[in-house]
Protein backbone atom coordinates (compact mmCIF):
# COMPACT_ATOMS: atom_id res chain seq x y z
CA UNK A 1 0.00 0.00 0.00
CA UNK A 2 1.30 3.44 -0.91
CA UNK A 3 2.00 5.68 2.06
CA UNK A 4 3.77 8.97 2.65
CA UNK A 5 7.54 8.84 2.43
CA UNK A 6 9.70 11.84 3.37
CA UNK A 7 11.84 13.08 0.54
CA UNK A 8 13.17 16.06 -1.38
CA UNK A 9 11.52 15.57 -4.75
CA UNK A 10 9.79 18.39 -6.59
CA UNK A 11 6.37 17.15 -5.51
CA UNK A 12 7.47 17.02 -1.86
CA UNK A 13 8.22 20.74 -2.00
CA UNK A 14 4.89 21.76 -3.49
CA UNK A 15 2.06 23.17 -1.43
CA UNK A 16 -0.52 20.44 -0.67
CA UNK A 17 -3.29 22.70 -2.00
CA UNK A 18 -1.50 22.82 -5.34
CA UNK A 19 -1.26 19.05 -5.44
CA UNK A 20 -4.95 18.73 -4.58
CA UNK A 21 -5.81 21.14 -7.40
CA UNK A 22 -3.78 19.10 -9.89
CA UNK A 23 -5.34 15.85 -8.73
CA UNK A 24 -8.94 17.12 -8.89
CA UNK A 25 -8.49 18.82 -12.26
CA UNK A 26 -6.78 15.72 -13.67
CA UNK A 27 -9.69 13.50 -12.58
CA UNK A 28 -12.17 15.93 -14.15
CA UNK A 29 -10.16 16.01 -17.38
CA UNK A 30 -10.05 12.21 -17.39
CA UNK A 31 -13.84 12.09 -17.30
CA UNK A 32 -14.13 14.70 -20.05
CA UNK A 33 -11.50 13.42 -22.49
CA UNK A 34 -12.21 9.78 -23.27
CA UNK A 35 -10.61 9.54 -26.72
CA UNK A 36 -7.27 7.79 -27.30
CA UNK A 37 -5.65 11.15 -28.05
CA UNK A 38 -6.95 12.70 -24.85
CA UNK A 39 -5.85 9.74 -22.76
CA UNK A 40 -2.42 9.84 -24.40
CA UNK A 41 -1.98 13.46 -23.32
CA UNK A 42 -3.23 12.63 -19.83
CA UNK A 43 -0.81 9.72 -19.73
CA UNK A 44 2.07 12.10 -20.35
CA UNK A 45 0.80 14.31 -17.52
CA UNK A 46 0.47 11.31 -15.20
CA UNK A 47 4.01 10.20 -16.04
CA UNK A 48 5.27 13.71 -15.27
CA UNK A 49 3.47 13.63 -11.91
CA UNK A 50 5.06 10.29 -11.01
CA UNK A 51 8.46 11.57 -12.07
CA UNK A 52 8.05 14.74 -9.99
CA UNK A 53 7.11 12.57 -7.01
CA UNK A 54 10.05 10.20 -7.62
CA UNK A 55 7.56 7.32 -7.63
CA UNK A 56 7.86 4.23 -9.79
CA UNK A 57 4.82 3.22 -11.87
CA UNK A 58 5.54 -0.39 -10.90
CA UNK A 59 5.19 0.40 -7.20
CA UNK A 60 1.90 2.20 -7.92
CA UNK A 61 0.65 -0.81 -9.90
CA UNK A 62 1.72 -3.13 -7.10
CA UNK A 63 -0.41 -1.13 -4.67
CA UNK A 64 -3.56 -1.82 -6.72
CA UNK A 65 -2.63 -5.31 -7.89
CA UNK A 66 -5.92 -6.70 -6.58
CA UNK A 67 -7.95 -4.29 -8.72
CA UNK A 68 -6.00 -4.85 -11.93
CA UNK A 69 -7.76 -8.15 -12.81
CA UNK A 70 -11.12 -6.38 -12.71
CA UNK A 71 -9.80 -3.63 -14.98
CA UNK A 72 -8.56 -6.26 -17.42
CA UNK A 73 -11.68 -8.40 -17.29
CA UNK A 74 -14.06 -5.50 -17.93
CA UNK A 75 -13.23 -5.12 -21.65
CA UNK A 76 -13.19 -8.92 -22.14
CA UNK A 77 -16.64 -9.35 -20.60
CA UNK A 78 -18.01 -6.43 -22.60
CA UNK A 79 -16.72 -7.86 -25.86
CA UNK A 80 -17.88 -11.42 -25.19
CA UNK A 81 -21.13 -12.48 -26.87
CA UNK A 82 -23.44 -15.48 -26.55
CA UNK A 83 -23.63 -16.01 -30.30
CA UNK A 84 -21.47 -15.71 -33.38
CA UNK A 85 -18.99 -14.14 -33.75
CA UNK A 86 -18.68 -14.77 -29.95
CA UNK A 87 -16.23 -11.89 -29.49
CA UNK A 88 -16.61 -8.32 -30.73
CA UNK A 89 -13.32 -6.36 -30.42
CA UNK A 90 -15.11 -3.10 -31.16
CA UNK A 91 -17.23 -3.46 -28.03
CA UNK A 92 -14.08 -3.64 -25.90
CA UNK A 93 -12.76 -0.25 -26.97
CA UNK A 94 -14.85 1.90 -24.63
CA UNK A 95 -14.30 -0.20 -21.47
CA UNK A 96 -10.59 -0.43 -22.29
CA UNK A 97 -10.33 3.35 -22.44
CA UNK A 98 -12.25 3.54 -19.15
CA UNK A 99 -9.80 1.13 -17.49
CA UNK A 100 -6.86 3.17 -18.75
CA UNK A 101 -8.49 6.31 -17.39
CA UNK A 102 -8.85 4.73 -13.95
CA UNK A 103 -5.18 3.75 -13.94
CA UNK A 104 -4.05 7.25 -14.92
CA UNK A 105 -6.15 8.86 -12.19
CA UNK A 106 -4.69 6.43 -9.68
CA UNK A 107 -1.13 7.24 -10.79
CA UNK A 108 -1.68 10.93 -10.03
CA UNK A 109 -3.29 10.05 -6.71
CA UNK A 110 -0.31 7.82 -5.88
CA UNK A 111 2.05 10.72 -6.50
CA UNK A 112 0.01 12.82 -4.07
CA UNK A 113 -0.13 10.18 -1.33
CA UNK A 114 3.58 9.39 -1.59
CA UNK A 115 4.64 13.05 -1.23
CA UNK A 116 2.07 14.57 1.14
CA UNK A 117 2.06 14.05 4.89
CA UNK A 118 -1.27 13.41 6.58
CA UNK A 119 -1.07 16.62 8.60
CA UNK A 120 -0.39 18.61 5.43
CA UNK A 121 -3.46 17.10 3.75
CA UNK A 122 -5.57 18.03 6.75
CA UNK A 123 -4.19 21.56 6.79
CA UNK A 124 -4.88 21.97 3.06
CA UNK A 125 -8.48 20.81 3.38
CA UNK A 126 -9.14 23.07 6.37
CA UNK A 127 -7.71 26.03 4.44
CA UNK A 128 -9.90 25.29 1.42
CA UNK A 129 -13.14 24.46 3.26
CA UNK A 130 -13.97 27.02 5.99
CA UNK A 131 -15.61 26.39 9.34
CA UNK A 132 -16.44 23.20 11.17
CA UNK A 133 -17.21 21.45 7.88
CA UNK A 134 -13.61 21.83 6.75
CA UNK A 135 -12.36 20.65 10.12
CA UNK A 136 -14.59 17.57 9.91
CA UNK A 137 -13.36 16.83 6.38
CA UNK A 138 -9.75 17.27 7.47
CA UNK A 139 -10.20 14.95 10.42
CA UNK A 140 -11.86 12.34 8.22
CA UNK A 141 -9.05 12.39 5.68
CA UNK A 142 -6.41 12.18 8.41
CA UNK A 143 -8.11 9.23 10.08
CA UNK A 144 -8.55 7.36 6.79
CA UNK A 145 -4.89 7.77 5.83
CA UNK A 146 -3.77 6.60 9.28
CA UNK A 147 -6.39 3.89 9.82
CA UNK A 148 -6.35 2.00 6.51
CA UNK A 149 -2.69 0.84 6.68
CA UNK A 150 -3.29 -0.41 10.23
CA UNK A 151 -6.41 -2.34 9.19
CA UNK A 152 -4.53 -3.85 6.25
CA UNK A 153 -1.72 -5.02 8.55
CA UNK A 154 -4.28 -6.56 10.91
CA UNK A 155 -5.86 -8.49 8.04
CA UNK A 156 -2.46 -9.77 6.95
CA UNK A 157 -1.73 -10.94 10.50
CA UNK A 158 -5.07 -12.74 10.70
CA UNK A 159 -4.40 -14.46 7.37
CA UNK A 160 -0.89 -15.49 8.42
CA UNK A 161 -2.16 -16.82 11.75
CA UNK A 162 -4.90 -18.76 9.96
CA UNK A 163 -2.33 -20.22 7.57
CA UNK A 164 -0.06 -21.23 10.46
CA UNK A 165 -2.98 -23.25 11.85
CA UNK A 166 -3.42 -25.02 8.48
CA UNK A 167 -6.39 -22.82 7.68
CA UNK A 168 -5.21 -22.62 4.07
CA UNK A 169 -6.32 -26.25 3.66
CA UNK A 170 -9.95 -25.43 4.38
CA UNK A 171 -12.56 -24.43 1.81
CA UNK A 172 -12.20 -20.93 0.39
CA UNK A 173 -15.52 -19.73 1.87
CA UNK A 174 -14.40 -20.87 5.33
CA UNK A 175 -11.05 -19.13 4.90
CA UNK A 176 -12.74 -15.91 3.81
CA UNK A 177 -15.17 -16.06 6.73
CA UNK A 178 -12.34 -16.59 9.22
CA UNK A 179 -10.20 -13.75 7.88
CA UNK A 180 -13.17 -11.38 7.54
CA UNK A 181 -14.44 -12.08 11.06
CA UNK A 182 -10.99 -11.67 12.56
CA UNK A 183 -10.38 -8.49 10.60
CA UNK A 184 -13.70 -6.99 11.69
CA UNK A 185 -13.02 -7.78 15.34
CA UNK A 186 -9.64 -6.10 15.15
CA UNK A 187 -11.05 -3.10 13.27
CA UNK A 188 -13.75 -2.51 15.87
CA UNK A 189 -11.15 -2.87 18.62
CA UNK A 190 -8.94 -0.33 16.83
CA UNK A 191 -11.88 2.05 16.51
CA UNK A 192 -12.70 1.78 20.23
CA UNK A 193 -9.06 2.38 21.13
CA UNK A 194 -8.95 5.39 18.80
CA UNK A 195 -12.08 6.90 20.36
CA UNK A 196 -10.64 6.40 23.85
CA UNK A 197 -7.32 7.95 22.79
CA UNK A 198 -9.09 11.01 21.35
CA UNK A 199 -11.02 11.56 24.57
CA UNK A 200 -7.89 11.03 26.69
CA UNK A 201 -6.06 13.67 24.66
CA UNK A 202 -8.93 16.17 24.92
CA UNK A 203 -9.55 16.13 21.18
CA UNK A 204 -9.76 19.71 19.91
CA UNK A 205 -11.29 21.30 16.84
CA UNK A 206 -8.45 23.78 16.46
CA UNK A 207 -5.17 21.85 16.59
CA UNK A 208 -1.85 23.40 15.62
CA UNK A 209 -1.38 22.39 11.99
CA UNK A 210 1.77 22.77 9.88
CA UNK A 211 2.21 26.06 8.07
CA UNK A 212 1.57 25.79 4.34
CA UNK A 213 2.26 28.52 1.80
CA UNK A 214 2.54 28.87 -1.93
CA UNK A 215 5.96 29.42 -3.51
CA UNK A 216 7.29 29.99 -7.00
CA UNK A 217 7.58 26.22 -7.44
CA UNK A 218 3.79 25.99 -7.26
CA UNK A 219 3.25 28.30 -10.24
CA UNK A 220 3.82 25.69 -13.01
CA UNK A 221 1.69 23.13 -11.19
CA UNK A 222 -1.12 25.64 -10.71
CA UNK A 223 -0.95 26.53 -14.40
CA UNK A 224 -1.21 22.80 -15.19
CA UNK A 225 -4.23 22.45 -12.91
CA UNK A 226 -5.85 25.49 -14.50
CA UNK A 227 -5.16 24.15 -18.00
CA UNK A 228 -6.67 20.76 -17.14
CA UNK A 229 -9.70 22.44 -15.63
CA UNK A 230 -10.24 24.68 -18.65
CA UNK A 231 -9.87 21.71 -21.00
CA UNK A 232 -12.92 20.13 -19.39
CA UNK A 233 -15.12 22.89 -20.80
CA UNK A 234 -13.51 23.07 -24.24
Amino acid sequence: MLTYEPGDSLAHRLDPRTKLAVQISFAAAGLAHTTPTGLTVLGVVAAACLSAADTSPLSALHAIRYAIPFLLLGPVIEAAQFGAPWFDPGAAVTPTLASIRVLLVFFVAAAYVRTTAVRESRAAIQHLVPGRVGVAFGIGVALVFRFLPVVRRDLLRVREANKARLGDQRRIDERLATVAAGGLRRSFARADALALALRARCFAWNPTLPEIRLTRLDAPALVLALGLGVSVFL
